[in-house]
């Protein structure tokens, strides 16, 4: 490569981001330098541009948004060997330590400093090339697009939430919300054998998605009472497991009213709340099992194999696609356009 600069979008302050030259990036020993195609749009790099926070993650200097990422590989650092240019790559984007304690015993999602793209500090992939650790690329099968391989990182999400729940063939599901975390979490669900998945959300073209991509029951949560409808479709017990990916304070609490005694509740969705009372007086009673979900732990590569053997089919969650140069319209679109939009992708 010969040019020594690249076209960047970059958030200076909320509701400020703009197209900027940058230095091109040479790879370190253990790094390949990847040229971007693909960066799917997500709810949290539109609140990064919108409101410069999300909890304790503060946009303090100009950061880069983009982490659902996918690309080819164009130059290697002297101590690859796992890559070769011209490979196509999935960006796994959280980078940990190594070193510490939860590293060493598996848990490097949980790495105190892990080094995570486009969560401030950490500039993201909304550039034209990036440079990475090659331990977190993974190869793309030769028939995935670049458009599939940037959604393997919110499939990730939902396949680590079904993994880490327990999941079990023939139970049954309910899903509260139908964005691209919980569609991605309907499709892991019937790739691990869920026996029936119920989908709940307000929005009409996110239901009418819901059911093509293979719910057995869609509702829609302004009628009526939805936890009285579970319950009418499981036989009067409620849902063996109940997914909450809408991240809103009623949704977290009507988990509860949905769930069987003993049954499981696996909080996805990350609300604005920093607190939010709960029926734990009911949920007490039924024995219910709370489980937590963030990001994802060891599981790319198993999301890939169900993509590559089409177990999965994440395309019909991309409903809109826009140029680099056009990155502004893209958001604007995953902002304000959810009606319509539900995975929107940005291609260089």
């Amino acid at each position: 490569m010969t040019q020594k600069k690249m076209k960047a979008f970059v958030l200076q302050s909320p509701g400020n981001m703009g197209l900027e030259d940058l230095d091109l990036p040479a790879p370190l020993p253990d790094e390949a330098s990847v040229r971007i195609r693909s960066v799917g749009v997500c709810g949290s790099d539109v609140h990064y541009l919108r409101h410069g926070r999300i909890g304790s993650f503060v946009v303090k200097a100009p950061l880069i948004l983009g982490h659902e990422c996918s690309g080819e590989v164009v130059a290697l650092g002297s101590e690859v060997g796992n890559l070769s240019v011209g490979d196509r790559v999935v960006l796994e984007p959280g980078v940990p330590c190594k070193k510490c304690w939860y590293c060493r015993n598996g848990r490097y999602t949980k790495c105190p400093h892990i080094k995570f793209l486009a969560t401030p500090p950490d500039d993201g992939a909304l550039v034209e090339y990036k440079t990475w650790p090659a331990d977190y690329l993974f190869k793309m099968p030769d028939e995935m697009t670049f458009q599939e391989g940037a959604l393997v990182e919110p499939f990730a999400v939902g396949l680590y939430a079904v993994r880490r729940s327990g999941l079990y063939p023939s139970a049954s599901v309910a899903i509260l919300g139908s964005g691209p975390i919980g569609l991605a979490t309907l499709q892991a669900a019937k790739a691990c054998g869920a026996g029936q998945i119920i989908m709940v959300d307000l929005m009409e073209n996110r239901m009418k998605l819901a059911k093509e991509m293979g719910a057995s029951h869609v509702l829609d949560a302004r009628q009526g009472s939805v936890a009285q409808k579970i319950k009418d479709l499981t036989r009067g017990e409620g849902a063996h497991f109940v997914y909450e990916t809408a991240g809103t304070a009623k949704t977290f609490q009507q988990t509860v009213e949905m769930v069987r005694d003993g049954g499981s509740i696996v909080l996805i969705g990350l609300p604005q709340e920093e607190q939010i009372p709960m029926p734990m007086v009911e949920a007490l009673i039924k024995e219910v099992n709370f489980i937590t979900s963030f990001r994802y732990n060891n599981i790319f590569e198993e999301a890939i194999t169900l993509m590559e053997n089409r177990r999965v089919n994440v395309k019909p969650l991309i409903t809109h696609e826009f140029p680099f140069a056009q990155t502004l319209e893209a958001f604007d679109t995953a902002e304000n356009a959810k009606d319509q939009a539900v995975k929107v992708m940005i291609n260089l």
